[in-house]
């Protein structure tokens, strides 16, 4: 169990709604709200590279409070500053940040037997314990303000980047994988999922107070081929985790899975265990209601505004978020339950601070209830 000392919690707002509770309003957060739209995110970035600043817990923990301190009362949650593809070097692989072009494999997985360059066995406590230290600073740091969100990348998206080698339009690489050797790809799968798990489990004991799992790349694969690739290692790592706390007399923190662009699985995807489902901005909040249950869900649903919604001035972010909160309540005067307000995907590097404050205040006033 864990044995840390911290400040009490001020605002359990996105705790209570990640259960599903009734609230006074939505909380909200924003995915890569510590990022490159900062300015001071963009000033310590000059200093350090990318993955210097994920391993030094100072750093890391400087840049998750960026966004708490500068936007004060407004966000309801912190998430650590760290990246889906550390998973990936704790593997074994060398995965490098490249200005202008984003993350970088030069050695990636090309055929199955590539496999065994990857370790037997990940020590996570050892190879990852700078993300936990980070998390533990950041949760003494932030003296109890807001609850602080842990997460890792989904194994069907890191081992599309593993194959990959970076980011793609297509993905071939990594669908040839589970088309021509499905039984191999079921096998990295596995194996990713079990470091996840023991990766999610050492960030709650170190002090996460939610999860979010990101499979980013789950709207590349065919209804079919996500319930065979992806979804059951969805649900692995909800239990895995579950089990793990349970078993170490650690209390069970929520859970978010964000599986953008595969809405066609949200009625499957709320019975695997998640607390709540992340929506991207391609389905109306009322269709994903009855999707998963309607009045009588069981699984709390997060988002879901189109990201760049940030570029079209106050009016527009100001519609859109009432928009979302008529939808998400039903009626402007109803209070939100199960309902934590995000973008659909993550903020963008071009927007203007003072454009996220103008949406947060938006969410403040529209999730409210009469």
């Amino acid at each position: 169990m864990s044995t840390h000392d911290f400040p009490p919690l001020q605002n359990d707002l996105i705790l209570r709604a990640a259960r599903g509770e009734e609230t006074e309003r939505a909380p909200v957060w924003i995915m890569r709200q510590a990022g490159r739209y900062l300015p001071e995110f963009r000033a310590l970035r000059e200093k350090h590279d990318f993955f210097e600043i994920c391993r030094t817990p100072a750093l890391a923990c400087e840049i998750t409070l960026q966004p708490i301190t500068r936007f004060a009362s407004l966000l309801d949650a912190s998430i650590i500053f760290s990246d889906i593809l550390v998973v990936p070097q704790a593997m074994g692989l060398v995965v490098e940040m490249v200005p202008g072009k984003g993350p970088h494999f030069p050695d990636p997985l090309v055929v199955p037997s590539d496999v065994s360059r990857l370790k037997d066995i990940v020590n996570v406590e050892l190879d990852l314990k700078y993300v936990f230290d980070a998390i533990t600073l950041t949760r003494k740091k932030l003296k109890g303000a807001v609850p602080l969100i842990g997460f890792t990348g989904a194994p069907w998206t890191l081992m599309a980047y593993m194959i990959e080698g970076g980011g793609s339009q297509t993905l071939t690489k990594a669908k040839t994988w589970i088309f021509k050797h499905p039984e191999e790809s079921r096998a990295l799968l596995q194996q990713i999922t079990d470091v996840c798990v023991e990766y999610l489990f050492g960030q709650v004991k170190a002090g996460a107070q939610l999860l979010q799992v990101f499979d980013s790349w789950a709207g590349e694969l065919a209804p079919h081929d996500f319930a065979v690739f992806s979804a059951p290692y969805l649900a692995a790592i909800a239990l895995g985790v579950r089990e793990k706390l349970q078993r170490a007399s650690i209390p069970v923190v929520p859970m978010i899975l964000f599986a953008k662009g595969a809405n066609h699985a949200l009625r499957t995807l709320s019975v695997t265990g998640y607390d709540v489902l992340g929506l991207d901005w391609v389905i109306d909040p009322a269709k994903a209601i009855e999707t998963t249950g309607g009045a009588a869900r069981k699984v709390a649903l997060q988002g879901n505004v189109d990201p760049n919604i940030l570029y079209g001035g106050r009016e527009a972010i100001d519609q859109e978020v009432k928009r979302m909160a008529r939808s998400f309540k039903g009626t402007m005067e109803a209070r939100p339950r199960g309902w934590i307000a995000n973008l659909g995907h993550g903020i963008t590097p071009g927007v203007d601070p003072e454009d996220l404050r103008w949406f947060l205040e938006c969410v403040h006033k529209y999730s409210k209830g009469a």
